[in-house]
């Protein structure tokens, strides 16, 4: 279930952001909890990169700014119950900060996609006495539950100044700022650990600053109780205009919303902004196919303007938020140029 590396030092251009520790630790605090740019990309590109091995993630975490750290693989695989649910849990050198990244559906992993469509009905307990009580996606759920105390435990060894690397061993703090973050069913494995942190039994909750998911579908329902609302201030959604699946799964399969802040790009390459309202849920798959066929690419040239699941993928969203003038995480200034070539006008 554990897999552990360090995290080495990294060679010029790199890292990304030579103060991504003290950015994430001042972002979110107190009289700073608005959306952050920086902290939006480098979560996205972890998120991205959580589908990737210990070590490429843990060489990810060294580009961005995190050099020196430990990177923690928590995974669980039950077929019978289409359980297939990894976690990646990356503690800075310092140990004052905590980023918690969950895997989104593997495209080659049956049980994921069963797991997706198990939509079912659970009550996530948040608080004591029916008001407490929350409906969320069951297979979702199920996939969380299956490595939330294993998860737990790191963080409470994190919390009390231990190495995860090294657990005998003390690192200079004891953490301070929990980040989670995720792309599409990542992203709803992370909303939702963040609402079970609303009745925790120690402090972890208390280290939570925020909450950053991108393309995450709808995981449950509404209305939310009164102690999730703290937590849905703190969550950070980001939405590209022409991605289906935060509009699944469909309202014919079952209610369910979103919750927290929602961002979307004001037009390609331009500045992410609060949207007015939240993606609606799609009323059912009709139509969903032909989005799917946009990952040929002839689908997506004929109508630019459909929803197509290549807007899904992880990459587009670390490019889209990628600020101006930052590298990316494979040293290169700009975006590749599109292929075939456009023509000059």
């Amino acid at each position: 279930m554990f897999e552990r590396i360090g995290t080495g030092d990294c060679t010029p251009p790199f890292p990304i952001y030579h103060d991504l520790v003290e950015r994430l630790l001042a972002a979110h605090a107190a009289g700073h909890d608005g959306h952050d740019a920086t902290v939006a990309h480098a979560l996205a590109t972890l998120a991205g990169h959580a589908y990737a091995d210990t070590g490429t993630m843990a060489s990810i975490m060294a580009r961005l700014g995190l050099a020196g750290g430990t990177c923690v693989r928590v995974a669980q695989t039950v077929d019978a119950m289409y359980i297939h649910t990894t976690a990646y849990l990356l503690q800075s050198r310092c140990g004052r900060l905590a980023i918690l990244c969950y895997r989104g559906t593997e495209p080659a992993t049956l049980g994921n996609w069963i797991a997706d469509a198990d939509v079912g009905s659970e009550a996530l307990r948040l608080a004591p006495g029916p008001a407490g009580l929350v409906r969320v996606h069951a297979g979702f759920h199920r996939n969380l539950r299956a490595t939330r105390w294993a998860v737990l435990e790191q963080l409470r060894m994190a919390r009390q100044g231990r190495s995860l690397l090294e657990p005998e061993r003390a690192v200079a703090h004891p953490l301070q700022a929990l980040y989670v973050t995720g792309h599409s069913l990542g992203g709803a494995l992370a909303a939702v650990f963040a609402l079970t942190l609303a009745d925790a039994v120690d402090d972890i909750g208390a280290c939570l600053r925020a909450v950053y998911t991108y393309g995450q579908p709808l995981c449950v329902g509404a209305p939310l109780p009164p102690q999730a609302e703290t937590i849905a201030q703190r969550t950070w959604r980001h939405v590209l205009p022409l991605d289906p699946i935060p509009a699944l799964p469909p309202a014919a399969w079952g209610a369910f919303a979103h919750f927290g802040h929602e961002y979307r790009p004001c037009n390609p390459g331009g500045a992410w902004q609060a949207a007015r309202d939240p993606v609606a849920q799609m009323p059912t798959l009709k139509g969903l196919g032909r989005s799917l066929l946009s990952l040929a690419g002839a689908q997506r040239r004929r109508d630019p303007q459909r929803p197509a699941f290549a807007e899904h993928l992880p990459h587009r969203y670390i490019d889209a938020l990628r600020p101006a003038g930052v590298l990316t995480e494979y040293a290169e200034a700009t975006a590749p140029p599109a292929w075939p070539p456009q023509a000059d006008a």
